[in-house]
């Protein structure tokens, strides 16, 4: 049973696989929605936040770098467009759309189940955004997406397959 939670858990922190896949798939498999939820919340919310961090801490790389040019040269450098090839993508392309339309929080909540939560935090991040602001929006559009996703699955999953938690496939998978 523990690695059965521990697969939701290492699934929701994998970029490919989001919280609102792994939620469902978790309740469907026979694992309970509470802790199903928490550690898809948490597996999402520590990547989320690392990818956060790590854009920051490049941004502020770049920042100084450039500011060294700026000083050894004795000129004005030209500007570092960091997003620009984001924004070439289809998924940045989309990402960009929210963005300009709705602001951080369209992208944030919307974000996620468009594009993804780490590209969406990326995203946030590379258009200039505060680290505090994109990590803020992100952990409670993550907390909304769980909360929604948790309770539509469970509600469905007990409505559609009462017998789910007794004849779950994950449950079987993990018995020794």
């Amino acid at each position: 049973m523990f690695l059965s939670y521990l697969l939701v858990f290492v699934l929701a922190a994998i970029p490919l696989f989001e919280l609102i896949a792994v939620i469902p798939l978790a309740i469907i498999g026979g694992l309970s929605p509470v802790p199903s939820a928490i550690l898809g919340f948490l597996g999402n919310a520590v990547t989320v936040v690392l990818v956060i961090i790590f854009i920051d801490k490049v941004r502020q790389w770049l920042r100084t770098r450039k500011q060294n040019r700026k000083e050894e040269s004795g000129q004005e450098g030209e500007t570092l467009e960091n997003h620009e090839e984001m924004e070439r993508s289809k998924k940045g392309k989309r990402a960009r759309m929210l963005f300009d339309k709705y602001g951080l929080p369209g992208l944030a909540i919307i974000g996620p189940f468009f594009v993804g939560s780490h590209i969406s935090a990326f995203m946030g991040m590379s258009f200039s955004s505060k680290r505090k602001m994109v990590t803020s929006w992100m952990l409670t559009s993550l907390l909304l997406w769980t909360v929604i996703t948790a309770v539509a699955s469970s509600y469905g999953v007990t409505y559609y397959m009462p017998n789910v938690e007794e004849e779950g496939i994950l449950i079987r998978i993990f018995q020794t």
